[in-house]
């Protein structure tokens, strides 16, 4: 940084913590303001709707990839022989198609719809805040310049020259100023209306995603209804679990541990 670079960034330094302790007047502007403060939630709305977006796509490949290995582990408590074994075979061949699926259709489709949109959009934030951090010091170079001409107002220098100097540095500030405060004040408006229209159809395709997978998930478990008798209730599962239970803590093995 060049030393009329540091002299610059100093005095905005210095004008800014005047400015908060009331030590120097403050050019405030409440439209930009609310149309700041308004930009900021949308845009860290837009940060948590991203990484929601991100976590569900990945929840969606763990949810898929832990029924497999379930589904791999099942199948190797079973003998041939037995009939549960030829279930949890085709209890495996349903959860690995449908996890084939979600990682060659439902993943790289929402991925498309949902959150590379989603993305873009979040990502032209970093580039709004550039512009209104340089609108602000272009304010805080505005407020100096006119505490300068208002200092030389009120104690004149024995330089006559320094007061028409300033005024004109402080012109040219203003002007600056407002030239980029007008136009961010009539653009961050345009940027937070323009959501809805962005963010409805990746809206749509998210919940489009979202129904595909159940239906996805559904049609592979509903042939496999079959193979099991119907729902017991769960006072019927338990006493059926404290039956197993209770003759396995019969068994001498058991009792070796004692």
């Amino acid at each position: 940084m060049s030393w009329s670079g540091f002299k610059k960034n100093l005095n905005r330094a210095t004008t800014s913590v005047m400015s908060k302790t009331g030590n120097m007047d403050r050019t405030a502007d409440r439209e930009f303001e609310e149309e700041e403060r308004r930009g900021k939630i949308l845009e860290a709305k837009s940060e948590a709707l991203y990484k929601e977006a991100n976590g569900y796509i990945q929840s969606l490949r763990n949810v898929t990839g832990t029924q497999v290995r379930i589904a791999t582990t099942i199948e190797q408590y079973f003998d041939e022989a037995d009939p549960m074994g030829a279930y949890g075979v085709k209890y495996k061949e349903a959860v690995t198609k449908l996890e084939e699926e979600v990682r060659e259709d439902v993943d790289a489709g929402f991925r498309q719809a949902v959150l590379e949109p989603i993305g873009r959009y979040y990502a032209y934030f970093p580039e709004i805040g550039e512009a209104v951090r340089r609108r602000n010091k272009k304010l805080l170079d505005y407020d100096t310049a006119r505490s300068k001409v208002r200092k030389l107002v009120e104690r004149p220098s024995e330089d006559h020259t320094k007061l028409p100097r300033a005024e004109h540095e402080a012109e040219v500030t203003r002007e600056m100023y407002e030239a980029m405060n007008a136009q961010l004040t009539a653009e961050l408006p345009k940027v937070i209306d323009s959501r809805i229209a962005y963010l409805d159809p990746s809206f749509e395709a998210a919940v489009k995603s979202q129904l595909s997978f159940a239906q996805d998930a559904r049609n592979a478990m509903e042939p496999l209804r079959q193979y099991f008798p119907a729902e017991p209730h769960g006072h019927e599962l338990e006493q059926a679990a404290d039956g197993i239970l209770g003759e396995m803590s019969d068994l001498q093995i058991c009792r070796l541990a004692m």
